[in-house]
């Protein structure tokens, strides 16, 4: 076997809240939690894992490939709840979508301040 990517842990202000928040945008599964875990599961296997560290969090990046339908779905999401997106990472082009890379893409912010990026096509 081949290495390949399994789960991460995502920190969380409040990990039920960010697992709610990550599973209504991108339509993700909740997977069995335990411990100090909120789980959901990506449809490739991936386990998102929330959990409320007793230190600051630090503002990470994470990036979801989605088809069209899901991108026009969780982007009218966004768009109903008022969440701030952008074009860009640096948050210049506010209210808008990007067409790069033969693709569509937005940039937004999780509860915990976690920089999103949802794009329609992969860069490689």
């Amino acid at each position: 076997m081949t290495a390949r990517f399994n789960h991460t842990i995502i920190a969380a202000k409040d990990r039920t809240e960010s697992a709610a928040f990550f599973r209504d945008i991108f339509e993700l599964d909740e997977a069995p939690s335990w411990g100090v875990f909120a789980n959901l599961l990506c449809e490739d296997g991936v386990l998102l894992q929330f959990a409320e560290p007793p230190v600051e969090i630090q503002m990470q990046h994470y990036a979801f490939l989605v088809d069209d339908e899901l991108f026009d779905r969780a982007y009218a999401r966004l768009v109903d709840r008022e969440i701030e997106h952008a074009a860009d990472p640096f948050f210049q082009r506010i209210g808008q979508i990007n067409s790069e890379h033969d693709g569509r893409g937005v940039y937004f912010r999780d509860p915990a301040g976690h920089g999103i990026e949802m794009i329609t096509r992969p860069y490689l």
